[in-house]
């Protein structure tokens, strides 16, 4: 008898500490032995289940153990929004307490590309955010708080400089707001203010032309050589006679500028009105405002597309010199045309 229970009690004890070595190595696993594979990003939006956030870390992250996600997730009673970065070092215990106490990664906003609507920055910056497209639009609306970085909602494409910027996923449209005033302030510097006024234009109109210039074309070379047509011609007491103007008037939806559109009653119209519009028409590139502030010195006044439809183009300084580069822009065009019939 004495040996029988001398055998069971051996056994339980072993069972006991079986048991007790197995919660241990658990308890061990969850929080220090790294669970996942590789790195993975983890979106949280406002009231998401803890269950959901789960589920998204299992279906996106590579994970060593299941089991332990969804055993260190039993105590998480709430998750908050954001960004997350799980990595490959993490333990399960980790992410639990990363989300639950919102241990956010930063996100990089890039700015960049064609920004000649509202609709279009609205819709670049939802994109990379948690921001809605139409709260950004509010907010480029709201004529109190741009007024508060000192813009009007009719020049607010001159706040913003197209970069990349680190933010949070959820900080509010104020934060971008924030960036593009502490970029927009370190561009004007000292010298910078100089060399606006030796080109005759003020810290507020060297935006407007840079948007013109970035709207006549991508080729950041050519740039100081289009600004410096359109200087002069300002110097010259000339219409600026900008087709990108026009498009804008028209809300950028023209396949082609038409001799009839040029007849749009608009302040935005250089074909009728003298001087600079009243506002940028795109978002204007750091190259197209350094272009402005260092111009080309020529004595083009006219420049027209490269036949060779290359991205460049054509400078005159005479109205029939440019005639004779637009006819043969015309004449590959059509030669262009025909071919692809």
């Amino acid at each position: 008898m004495k040996k029988a229970f001398k055998i069971s009690a051996a056994l339980f004890l072993a069972a006991i500490l079986g048991v007790g070595g197995y919660f241990a190595w658990q308890y061990y696993y969850d929080r220090k032995v790294p669970n996942f594979r590789s790195s993975s990003e983890l979106f949280i939006r406002p009231d998401t289940p803890v269950d959901s956030v789960v589920a998204q870390l299992l279906r996106s992250s590579d994970v060593v153990r299941p089991a332990s996600v969804r055993r260190v997730f039993r105590k998480v009673d709430s998750v908050k929004p954001g960004h997350y970065t799980v990595s490959a070092k993490d333990p399960s215990i980790y992410v639990a307490r990363m989300v639950h106490a919102g241990w956010q990664t930063p996100v990089k906003l890039v700015l960049s590309g064609t920004l000649r609507r509202q609709q279009d920055l609205a819709s670049k910056i939802s994109r990379q955010m948690m921001l809605d497209s139409i709260d950004v639009i509010r907010a480029l609306r709201d004529s109190a708080l741009l007024a508060s970085y000192g813009f009007r909602t009719e020049d607010v494409f001159a706040l913003f400089f197209p970069d990349t910027y680190e933010v949070w996923w959820t900080d509010p449209m104020t934060a971008v707001l924030d960036k593009q005033k502490a970029a927009y302030d370190a561009f004007w510097t000292e010298d910078n203010l100089r060399k606006a006024a030796a080109q005759g234009l003020t810290q507020r109109e060297v935006p407007i032309l840079a948007s013109i210039v970035k709207g006549e074309t991508n080729y950041e070379p050519e740039m100081p050589s289009i600004a410096g047509v359109y200087l002069n011609r300002l110097h010259k007491g000339m219409k600026l006679q900008a087709d990108p103007t026009i498009a804008y008037c028209f809300d950028y939806e023209l396949d082609r500028v038409l001799k009839k559109h040029l007849e749009v009653d608009s302040p935005f119209n250089t074909y009728k009105n003298f001087g600079l519009p009243p506002a940028p028409i795109y978002v204007p590139t750091r190259a197209a405002l350094e272009a402005v502030l260092n111009p080309d010195r020529h004595g083009y006044i006219f420049f027209c597309a490269s036949p060779e439809f290359n991205g460049t183009h054509r400078f005159a300084v005479t109205y029939s010199e440019h005639l004779t580069n637009a006819r043969e822009f015309q004449r590959a065009l059509t030669a262009r045309r025909a071919a692809k019939k």
